[in-house]
């Protein structure tokens, strides 16, 4: 028979090891992004620094999928603590419960630029859709404007465009078709699908960054809409691209929790990092993306902020993300069915 000490000793034991094994749980975390190299900045930018200065372990998941995050809340089955998001589905999300509200005590939400900061979510950074073409084999014939991206007469060959239903693509199409920048809203749909039509036998669709990146470089696509991050990544790596901002297309992505993150503590705290005044200068540095914080320009060099979508604000147009939040999924419906057509 067990005496009393024996059973005591063994309790012990037994609560010790539950306790580091929920330390254990506790000292690792997931986030989610859209992989490649915006990815890779994000992993150096935060994660590892955040790592070295919590202990917290951060593992790499992706590519972002809306579908699987919505499932994952719904069932109550969460595996990821932070997601990369695009704006409009985080306003989304919030509204549909779907994401914990953040905790600005230890998020520092006067640091951050109040358009890229809700009671959700919080930017991870600040981005253009631009223009961007392959001089080996467009030549001397750089395209300049939206509507040359329509016009395969005087620029032969496949283009590429973001294949997921979101704000970009139906603007660049009515821009293309003549609409005025102050008249985008409410999107014309019916003209915006009339003018893809023009195009669509011509067109490539990418579904992230990576992908965008190696029809661009490849070849297979001679011009395209593109984040300009990956298009600044592309020239680092010493491939020949050809950019144009007119009329660059401004959004932010978003970084959440989902609603019953496992890991939500320490999700904050990498919020924390993620949108610090350093993080966001480090991520800018590597990925040409504009920062959130307030600060981050402080520290970075000239040439760095030069990179930046913020310093092509001539014929800058803001993406209407109220509108797409409003509205995404009945234009995801008859975009989807377009695309199958």
């Amino acid at each position: 028979m067990k005496t009393l000490k024996t059973i005591l000793a063994a309790g012990a034991a037994s609560l010790c090891i539950g306790l580091a094994a929920a330390g254990a749980q506790a000292q690792s975390m997931v986030f989610t992004s859209w992989g490649g190299t915006t990815q890779d900045a994000q992993k150096a930018a935060w994660a590892e620094p955040f790592t070295a200065a919590t202990g917290i372990k951060v593992q790499q998941d992706g590519p972002t999928d809306y579908g699987k995050f919505k499932a994952m809340v719904e069932s109550g089955n969460v595996a990821w603590d932070v997601v990369d998001v695009e704006y409009d589905f985080a306003v989304k999300a919030a509204q549909d419960g779907l994401v914990e509200p953040l905790d600005f005590s230890v998020v520092k939400r006067d640091e951050i630029d109040p358009r890229f900061v809700t009671d959700h979510a919080v930017g991870s950074f600040y981005y253009s859709f631009v223009l961007g073409y392959n001089p080996d084999v467009l030549g001397d014939n750089a395209p300049k404007s939206w509507a040359d991206l329509f016009d395969t007469t005087a620029f032969p060959g496949k283009r590429t465009f973001y294949k997921w239903s979101a704000p970009g693509v139906l603007e660049i199409a009515l821009l293309a078709d003549g609409v005025a920048p102050d008249k985008l809203y409410p999107l014309d749909l019916d003209r915006a699908f009339r003018k893809l039509d023009t195009i669509k036998g011509d067109i490539v669709w990418w579904g992230g960054g990576a992908q965008s990146q190696q029809l661009l470089a490849s070849g297979e696509a001679a011009l395209g809409m593109f984040w300009n991050g990956r298009l600044h990544a592309l020239e680092l790596s010493g491939t020949k691209v050809g950019v144009s901002w007119d009329q660059n297309l401004t959004a932010a992505d978003m970084l959440v929790v989902p609603k019953g993150a496992p890991n939500k503590d320490a999700a904050m705290k990498f919020l924390a990092q993620a949108t610090s005044a350093k993080g966001q200068a480090d991520l800018a540095a590597e990925t040409a993306y504009a920062p959130v914080n307030l600060k981050s320009k402080d520290l970075m060099d000239a040439a760095t902020v030069a990179t930046l979508p913020d310093q092509h604000a001539a014929g800058q147009i803001n993406l209407d993300m109220a509108y797409w939040a409003a509205n995404r999924d009945v234009i995801a419906k008859r975009w989807y069915a377009w695309q199958t057509q």
